[in-house]
């Protein structure tokens, strides 16, 4: 066994409550002077870190030019003088394509219009299960010239869709509710805070990004017990039958109907906490007008940009994780041949071609829809889902929707909906739920065969998904 040296062993770790002790502002001062700490200071004791952060914040003017406390040192002196630099949006916003235009809300058309006035966006669309969410609206599509948004891509960075089809016949999930009710029930766990004693390994927790900047650092730890693990909300685990209708398909699957296992979830408190962060940062350091706000962006040319990209990267990589190591666990359980898998982001950001330039797309409730590639659009919990191919249509930016999307708020659906209503529904569609709550009764939600029917020119469809045991937090 290799012994580290005792100094390696006694890196410094600072917190936030420990620099706002000694006078620190709660500002992006704070995030500068850890991350400047630790990786200049990292075997300084704390009481000695401690010390020099409150000699800059006492005097910043002496320590400007300093080659490392000058960062801290302007850092400081940027909040205590800020600069009215607010960059102007544009007058007459671009055009962007609508799909379904009759079924979306005004407050996320009025989302998508400032959108497409910032001085970086490049082109749009909307997509038919559009609602109004923060900053881009849940379902918005939007093209960016070399900038990242952090709210375009959404707090739960990386949130996807995973099936797993299985060699088993579809009249098992009608035949075995109490069997498949224990696999999920065993196997999955869910909640905001969530965590698994024994999450097992993956190779993304050995990923060298996560030792790429400090705040990725702290959150190792969080990502390793989290791994596997499901949100709240909408967040899901469900089996039903996968009807495949179309003869020759991307996935290789003889059509005709099996049991799949369909799961619905994000990058956990890993990527909630890189979005809250970086959300932050943007906003100081893009100021926009307040109709804007949300819409901060980075550059991708600055540092602050590149570091967000890493950890979205890293963030949309261990939600995939999360993913399969549910659908492994599962699959131990049911037993049976795996015959095809389908999985895409639908909160994330790429790196695109469009008109002959690439650009940055952010898609925020909205699925890859490239010409050939697949992707899953899931409806509610009584609703089909359906496995579908990309048209690659430019004018959507290659995108589809990313399901039946909000008819109404949870706050909205608590009020008009009972358990009992709510009961009614899936005894009549032959679903049986674990756990959920009014809020996610399936009478929230738009009609998803509408929303289909206004993307016929973005995806083809290649199967339906119909559920019949679903697992959710409560």
């Amino acid at each position: 066994m290799l012994f580290k040296h005792e100094n390696e062993m006694r890196k410094l770790n600072l917190k936030g409550k420990d620099l706002r002790k000694i006078g620190y502002p709660e500002s992006i001062v704070i995030g500068v002077a850890i991350q400047v700490m630790h990786q200049y200071h990292k075997h300084t004791t704390k009481e000695e870190a401690l010390r020099i952060l409150k000699n800059v914040a006492a005097n910043p003017d002496a320590f400007v030019q300093d080659e490392v406390l000058g960062k801290i040192a302007q850092a400081f002196m940027q909040h205590l003088h800020p600069q009215s630099d607010t960059l102007t949006l544009r007058a007459n916003r671009l055009a962007y394509a609508t799909y379904g235009a009759e079924h979306i809300e005004q407050g996320a058309v009025h989302q998508m219009e400032v959108a497409m006035k910032l001085p970086v966006s490049v082109a749009g669309a909307l997509m038919p299960d559009a609602h109004q969410g923060y900053g881009l609206p849940i379902g918005g599509v939007l093209a960016t010239d070399n900038a990242v948004i952090p709210y375009g891509v959404g707090v739960d960075i990386g949130c996807r869709m995973c099936m797993t089809i299985f060699d088993v016949p579809a009249q098992y999930a009608l035949q075995q509710v109490d069997a498949l009710t224990g696999y999920l029930t065993r196997n999955t766990t869910f909640g905001s805070g969530a965590t698994i004693k024994n999450p097992g390994e993956h190779p993304v927790l050995d990923d060298p990004a996560f030792t790429s900047t400090p705040l990725l650092r702290s959150l190792h730890d969080k990502a390793v017990k989290q791994l596997g693990t499901s949100g709240s909300g909408n967040h899901f685990v469900e089996f039903g039958i996968v009807d495949i209708t179309a003869e020759h398909n991307a996935l290789h699957v003889t059509p005709g109907s099996y049991l799949a296992l369909l799961s619905h979830s994000g990058s956990r408190g890993l990527g909630a906490s890189v979005a809250s962060y970086y959300t932050r940062l943007a906003k100081e350091l893009c100021k926009l007008p307040d109709s804007a706000k949300h819409l901060a962006y980075l550059s991708l040319d600055s540092e602050e940009g590149m570091a967000y990209w890493i950890a979205m990267q890293l963030s949309g990589d261990y939600a995939s994780a999360c993913h399969h190591k549910i659908h492994e666990k599962v699959h131990r359980s049911l037993g049976g041949t795996i015959l095809a898998r389908v999985e895409n982001h639908h909160n994330f950001a790429w790196k695109e071609m469009h008109q002959g330039r690439e650009v940055i797309v952010h898609r925020k409730g909205a699925t890859p829809a490239g010409k050939g590639v697949l992707g899953i659009i899931p409806g509610s919990m009584t609703a089909p889902g359906f496995i579908v191919e990309g048209r690659g249509e430019d004018n959507a930016l290659h995108s589809a929707a990313h399901g039946a999307g909000r008819l109404m708020s949870r706050t909205a659906a608590k009020s008009q909906f009972t358990k009992a209503m709510m009961r009614s529904v899936l005894n009549d569609a032959g679903v049986t739920l674990i756990g959920g709550d009014i809020d996610e009764s399936p009478m929230a939600y738009k009609d998803i065969q509408t929303v289909m029917r206004n993307q016929e020119d973005l995806v083809n469809i290649i199967g339906i998904f119909k559920p019949k045991v679903v697992r959710m937090d409560g």
